[in-house]
């Protein structure tokens, strides 16, 4: 295996960590113990670093696997942005504005949009609700109560965890249309579900701290390069001048403590010894490299289920959206992306089109998907209707994220395990965020940090200064 050192970051002492997993947590926990002056050796068993957030080759497009945006709430992931210096690569919106399409209206009357006024909260929004043309009157006094009603509610109260967002919203007087043009317009695309299979606990977080905690909370901003460039190829420049040693195609096989305390590590050629051991994997995999005793009950970790996400790619002879997204109500399609610089393309427009919650086409053949999709995005584009289809493909993630159903927050553990000097992390683990880059990022903040703290290095303060922003 070939040494990826650079030693440009702090110089390590001789405690040694090895992060197993190159996704968004075991970057963001290697860089932090590198800054911080640990030895890092971080392992990856695909051929790249991004783990579920990345791109790949389609002739000379260059494909994100699925469209990944994140707010200004998104702290620790704005940090990481910053890190790798791809900040400007993903810029924020100036202002939220969300434009929402609906099907049911004539053509000329179907733009709504979701945006935001330089007000405090709740103030921020209310114009917007008010003149929003995809609820009655009275569906927009009821969502207020609701909004007021969420921003009540305890985060920390373990009740919430046991019950479903869609009951509470009923409850709460919500109507099957305000829960389609608006609370599931949110948060299918944030929590991966729609609300009757969300845990309340995930649901009330993401609406207090996205739309009700700052004006500017729920501005989003998207790459606007592929993500390989942020999650791989930047990511593994910060990594390289930090001075960690990256090992693709680095399968770990097996972790295990010997009698002096030292952790074992094993990939197909080489044995590493390490102090620390971080999993930073998928749930399943993390059980399965878990010694005995590690978790009180590791069978938990295959309890937290999994959500698919698809995204069908199109590729017109010509431009038929002229915004960089959209999003739809009254049709099958939910978010549009205007893809076509990120990708490359140099003629025509590439849109890709974002599906959360997709138990019900994750499967589908494309032929299906091809006869679903292309009328209803003409439906939706009146330009794309004389326009040439130069590429239709589709991307699945079967296993996208974590499914954020009542009571899950029980199964997800923290950073620290039972056996001293091992520690997990990833989206999936207790950081009290929905699976989302920024849940990631939070997670290998946290397992650098209970490292830190057992090997008696300092805690950095400018890894952490995200935590007193958000």
């Amino acid at each position: 295996m070939t040494d990826g050192t650079r030693s440009h970051g702090p110089v390590a002492d001789g405690r040694h960590t090895v992060v197993v997993g190159g996704g968004l947590a075991g970057v963001t926990t290697a860089l932090a113990l590198a800054d911080a002056g640990v030895r890092v050796t971080l392992l990856e068993g695909r051929p790249r670093l991004g783990g579920l957030a990345f791109s790949f080759q389609r002739g000379d497009l260059t494909v994100d696997n699925g469209q990944h945006v994140y707010l200004r709430c998104c702290t620790a992931y704005r940090w990481f942005l910053d890190r790798i210096d791809g900040a400007a690569l993903a810029p924020l919106q100036d202002r939220l504005d969300v434009p929402v399409l609906d099907l049911a209206r004539p053509e000329g009357r179907r733009l709504g949009r979701l945006r935001r006024d330089a007000l405090p909260v709740p103030l921020h929004l209310g114009r917007s609700l008010a003149a929003y043309p995809h609820l009655s009157l009275a569906d927009r006094v009821r969502v207020g109560r609701a909004a007021l009603a969420l921003k009540g509610l305890d985060l920390t109260d373990p009740a919430l965890d046991t019950q479903d967002f869609g009951s509470w919203l009923a409850a709460h007087g919500q109507s099957e249309r305000a829960v389609e043009a608006l609370w599931d317009l949110v948060g299918v695309a944030t929590l991966n579900a729609v609300a009757g299979d969300a845990s309340l606990a995930l649901a009330a977080m993401v609406f207090k701290t996205g739309l009700l905690s700052d004006p500017g909370a729920a501005d989003i901003g998207w790459a606007r390069v592929p993500l390989g460039e942020l999650h791989d190829r930047l990511a593994r420049k910060a990594l390289d001048s930090a001075g960690v040693r990256t090992e693709l195609r680095a399968r770990v096989t097996s972790v295990s403590l010997d009698g002096t305390g030292q952790w074992t590590v094993e990939v197909p050629g080489e044995r590493l010894r390490a102090d620390a051991v971080v999993l930073a994997v998928p749930q399943r995999e993390a059980h399965d490299l878990l010694p005995a005793g590690a978790l009180d009950a590791p069978e938990r970790l295959l309890g937290i289920g999994t959500a698919p996400i698809l995204n069908v790619h199109v590729v017109y002879d010509r431009k038929v959206l002229g915004r960089p997204f959209f999003t739809a109500l009254g049709s099958p399609v939910q978010w549009v992306f205007d893809r076509t610089d990120a990708s490359g393309l140099r003629e025509g427009q590439y849109l890709a089109v974002s599906q959360s919650a997709a138990q019900d086409e994750i499967d589908a053949p494309v032929a299906v998907l091809r006869e679903r999709y292309l009328p209803e995005l003409e439906r939706l584009l009146p330009p794309a209707r004389g326009a040439e289809v130069r590429d239709f493909f589709v991307t699945r993630e079967r296993t996208a994220t974590f499914a954020p159903t009542p009571g899950v927050g029980r199964l997800r553990p923290g950073a620290r395990t039972k056996a001293s000097g091992l520690y997990l992390a990833g989206a999936w683990t207790a950081t009290g965020w929905p699976a989302t880059m920024e849940s990631a990022v939070r997670s290998g903040v946290s397992a650098a940090d209970a490292v830190l703290g057992a090997l008696g290095r300092p805690r950095p303060q400018a890894l952490f200064e995200f935590e007193e922003a958000a």
